[in-house]
């Protein structure tokens, strides 16, 4: 991956019309704004974020479920994108309009509480990379433990979806 251009998260690349996702999408002035970024070698993407206390769960002071769902949603759709478009062998710029991937199927073992007042570092690799579908695999750390994994099929989809 060329060095300068580490810094360009994943969901910065998506075309105009799918910049306004609530998880990821930068254009969504209410939303989280999680962002991915790929390895320097291009095998890996990491998401970090610290979650507000309002995602609280059953368990206090601990993240519920759906939003462990939808962290790993965003981030294993624009690893899927980051995935395909490097296995073509593209780099990352700010001028790149990166294939969209959607999730077909969404798996999460959760493992352990996520507590709210830690950073979460989701880590992301490809296990597959097809021609329009690749399977990703995830895992959610915090505190030094995992909290989470996850394994998805994600579709990449025209512009015109």
């Amino acid at each position: 991956m060329n060095k300068e251009n580490k810094n360009i998260a994943i969901q910065e690349t998506y075309g105009e019309r799918f910049q306004y996702c609530w998880g990821c999408g930068p254009k969504n002035h209410e939303g989280m704004h999680l962002k991915s970024y790929p390895s320097e070698d291009g095998s890996k993407c990491i998401a970090k974020v610290t979650p507000d206390s309002v995602y609280t769960g059953g368990v206090p002071a601990n993240l519920f479920g759906g939003m462990i769902a939808m962290i790993f949603d965003c981030h294993g759709t624009a690893s899927a994108a980051w995935f395909k478009h490097h296995d073509l062998g593209l780099e990352l710029t700010k001028d790149t309009v990166i294939g969209r991937f959607i999730t077909a199927r969404l798996e999460v073992d959760f493992k352990k509480p996520t507590p709210m007042d830690e950073e979460v570092t989701v880590t992301a690799t490809a296990e597959e990379i097809g021609e329009r579908k690749v399977i990703v695999n995830m895992v959610m750390e915090a505190a030094g433990e995992v909290r989470a994994k996850a394994r998805m099929v994600a579709v990449g989809v025209k512009d015109n979806m």
